[in-house]
């Protein structure tokens, strides 16, 4: 091991840049060969591109190094460094080494690389012919002997780049087209203009200057402080009007974010991994019983000595999910689980076994249901490692793009959808791809009491009005209940023939795309039918709907990084593609069996996603209401996401997911507001043992490391180099003694 080690550093020594590299803190010389090893991960991390230009010049590419062809040495090494970690640990009794010490390359330590290292060597050199095939959003590989790969970077706002220059239709004047082919949430929310103006010039506040002092948050919600979800203070400002349209379930975040840190609960263990966690969770992480009262009988949950335990059923099936995911299949023609429907929505999901059970099938499943008297059923279903968000059919859109789901699925759900001229269900029909199921599993469809009579009737008028397709009603025998399919038009003749205009057609201005904070309109938007038209036809079947670029990304315009959107879209997927496997599978010491709930905090087209998808994984892809809207983009291949502004806290229960994915976000986000609380957001929804990536600004990146060392994370690496970095860091179980004052 010492001879390989002397080896790859007197390779290395020959490529050594000579250039001004900035790093985190000086190694030792005897730590010389790991600072070299791990600067090929984050260089291969680096991405100094995938910036949003929309509200800048657009980037040049950088001049940087690309070490596709170092990363399986810098791996070897990586497990080499593991190796004497762990003896080192041993020998000292475990103390942590800082940067001074041996840095590592895996993570498990920090480290602070020297410039010159092993991947510099290793570069294919047929990469120096294809800069112009990468996307802008990437390190630029031209630099395959390592020796080109030091030259100091471009600044950002230069548009030429080692002799080539970018071209204008990408740079000039496409790039005033591109924020009309690409609009964000934040153009369409006037709620969001107008907290921008109030809160105007708030991005300047920031954690920069005084260490702050962190306590523990003194709020009713205790362990389960969702903040814009637990607002009491708005909640008593609501009229009674308010509450029978549910917007006291619905988000009412403070004025500004909280800074006060979220206590774990008594006992709180590390999370069971995946797929064991399914079925059992430990009763003390989520430690809420009155399921266990009230839908015990229907196989909802159990306690089972120190565990909650699942049996897989729910109200509808409480034989077991997977039996009555198989009659739904059988029941109507077109559904093909894991093919033709991928993305389903599952409305009111109590603790989301259907969503559990469907990924047997193949099936991504967005699950939501309420923070309301069935306590904790969202924060149950991701300690089980299922995809689910709280939230609340009220007054208010979904944060969903339009037509983005193959299916919608509502078992028992308690939403009125014929009352108020049928609001929420049409704001279903907005989220649903035409051609797509409603399967409504419900009392009315079989039982014959009066009050399920009178649902019947109105919903067989509202979904006639609606142009919906009875397409099938079939009884489940084993679990006694019955199901009613409709289907969504993907034509717009029902809508011209109907005698009564109700519900009308929405009005040409209405954009059915914008959900940030808008109010439900009980309209209609009309099927689109034209052959470039997002929506006019059904994406390719599963899996090959990951990579293929969706049919209506026209080359005439530029994608989100410059390039015309087909050839954007593709280059971005290789981009992460090639990223995540030579890199974060194995460079930075992340243990991916425990990694179950991962979260891209800034996504762009759902590359990261993509290239995760055959791990045990599951990604909630986050578009920024303030960045280009390519939400439809994630979905229609087969992905699924939600709009956001991180400015503000998520709408999930603390402790929910093992990872954390954050390029680009913390820079973003500072223009807005201050970095101070989406870091402490971070540290709320992350779970002990979990941990965050962040590629940044070099400014952000040390300023979110900073925070993070305050708060105890273990910050594992961090580095950066021309203005850019990488910082990879893990939570650890610790809490302030201190108490919030009350407010």
């Amino acid at each position: 091991m010492e001879e390989e080690r002397r080896i790859s550093a007197a390779a290395m020594e020959d490529v050594k840049s000579e250039d001004g590299d900035t790093v985190a803190a000086a190694g030792k010389a005897s730590a010389e060969d790991a600072a070299k090893e791990q600067e090929a991960v984050l260089e291969e991390n680096r991405d100094p591109q995938l910036e949003m230009p929309h509200d800048q010049a657009r980037a040049a590419a950088v001049d940087e190094k690309n070490l596709d062809g170092g990363i399986e040495e810098e791996s070897n090494a990586g497990q080499r460094q593991r190796e004497e970690e762990q003896s080192a640990l041993d020998e000292q009794g475990g103390l942590r080494r800082e940067a001074q010490e041996e840095p590592q390359i895996d993570g498990d330590e920090r480290a602070d690389p020297q410039p010159g290292e092993e991947g510099e060597q290793r570069q294919p050199e047929e990469e120096r012919s294809n800069i112009n095939d990468q996307p802008q959003n990437e390190e630029q590989p031209q630099n395959g002997d390592g020796g080109d790969g030091d030259k100091p970077a471009v600044s950002e706002h230069r548009e030429d780049t080692d002799g080539r220059s970018v071209e204008d239709s990408l740079v000039g004047k496409a790039h005033a087209e591109e924020h009309r082919a690409w609009a964000t949430q934040a153009d369409q929310s006037h709620w969001e203009k107008d907290r921008r103006d109030e809160s105007a010039g708030s991005g300047e506040r920031d954690a920069g200057g005084e260490e702050h002092e962190w306590r523990v948050c003194n709020v009713k919600a205790g362990a389960d402080y969702i903040p814009c979800l637990d607002n009491e203070k708005a909640v008593k400002k609501l009229r009674p009007e308010n509450f029978r349209r549910y917007e006291h379930r619905e988000r009412h975040c403070p004025d500004e974010g909280p800074t006060c840190l979220v206590p774990l609960p008594s006992g709180y263990r590390r999370p069971i991994e995946w797929p064991k966690s399914r079925d059992r969770i430990w009763y003390s992480n989520v430690p809420h019983t009155k399921l266990v009262e009230v839908k015990g009988h229907q196989n909802w949950v159990k306690v089972s000595g120190q565990y909650l335990t699942f049996p897989g059923g729910g109200t509808q099936f409480i034989h077991g999910a997977l039996h009555y995911i198989d009659f739904l299949e059988q029941s109507a023609r077109g559904i093909a689980w894991g093919k033709r429907t991928r993305v389903v929505l599952d409305v009111g999901c109590g603790v989301a076994s259907f969503g559990g059970y469907l990924f047997d099938r193949g099936v991504a499943t967005v699950s939501f249901a309420p923070k309301d008297e069935h306590e904790a059923q969202v924060q149950m279903a991701l300690e089980r490692g299922i995809p689910a968000i709280s939230a609340v059919m009220g007054s208010k859109r979904l944060p969903f793009p339009s037509k983005a789901f193959d299916l919608v699925h509502c078992a028992r759900c308690r939403v009125p959808w014929h009352a108020d001229g049928g609001a929420l269900l049409l704001e279903l029909n907005r989220v649903l791809r035409p051609g797509g199921f409603f399967v409504w599993s419900a009392t009315p469809v079989y039982q014959k009491l009066p009050e399920d009579v009178e649902i019947w009737k109105a919903m067989t008028s509202l979904t006639k009005s609606m142009c919906w397709e009875l397409a099938s009603i079939k009884k489940d025998r084993l679990n006694g209940v019955g199901v009613a399919f409709y289907r969504k038009p993907t034509s717009n003749e029902c809508y011209e023939a109907r005698r009564r205009r109700q519900p009308p057609m929405c009005s040409d201005d209405d954009d059915p795309d914008a959900a940030w904070y808008i109010r439900l309109n009980s309209c209609m938007h009309r099927v689109p039918t034209g052959p470039s038209e997002r929506g006019a036809r059904w994406p390719v079947d599963w899996p090959r709907r990951a990579r293929a670029p969706p049919y209506w990304l026209s080359a005439a315009r530029g994608g989100v990084y410059g390039k015309p959107e087909p050839e954007d879209f593709a280059a971005d997927h290789e981009h992460w593609r090639r990223v995540v496997d030579r890199s974060y599978l194995n460079g930075l010491g992340i243990d991916w069996s425990r990694v179950r709930n991962v979260m891209d905090m800034r996504a762009a087209y759902g590359g990261f996603a993509a290239a995760l998808r055959e791990k045990k994984v599951w990604v909630m892809n986050v578009v920024n209401v303030d960045a280009p809207d390519t939400l439809p983009v994630i979905f229609e291949r087969g992905l699924f996401g939600i709009y956001h502004d991180w400015c503000e806290s998520f709408s999930t229960y603390p402790r929910t997911y093992d990872l954390l994915h954050a390029d680009h976000l913390f820079s973003k986000t500072k223009e807005r507001c201050a970095v101070l609380p989406v870091v402490v957001e971070v540290d709320r929804v992350v779970r002990p043992g979990g941990g965050i990536i962040v590629r940044d600004e070099a400014g952000a990146v040390g300023e979110v490391e900073k925070l993070l060392r305050s708060l105890h994370w273990d910050v594992r690496l961090t580095f950066s180099k021309n203005d850019q970095g990488v910082l990879y860091a893990e939570k650890s179980d610790w809490r302030p003694e201190l108490i919030e004052e009350p407010a």
